[in-house]
């Protein structure tokens, strides 16, 4: 448990980012599912669509500190290549 003030003072602060941050992630996992669906039905424009819909999330997600750039990179990258083999 916090002590000092300044402790509590970052528990506080900390609690707050998570539900930011829980939202932040939530959003993102929002715009992967689009593109994911739109690769299951077969849909070669809407997946491209939603991947470039899907890209700029990723990247803010990367710059606010919720994903590992790698991590960010990766998801983009499968989603990208699963969108191009649907024009196959």
């Amino acid at each position: 448990m916090a002590n000092t003030p300044q402790s509590k003072k970052r528990a506080r602060q900390n609690e707050r980012r998570q539900y930011v941050n829980k939202a932040r992630r939530s959003r993102i996992r929002t715009f992967i599912r689009k593109v994911e669906e739109a690769i299951t039905s077969g849909d070669y424009e809407a997946a491209t669509n939603a991947l470039r819909a899907a890209q700029p999330e990723l990247a803010r997600g990367v710059t606010k500190g919720v994903l590992h750039k790698n991590t960010a990179s990766r998801k983009v990258s499968r989603l990208a290549s699963r969108v191009k083999a649907l024009k196959a």
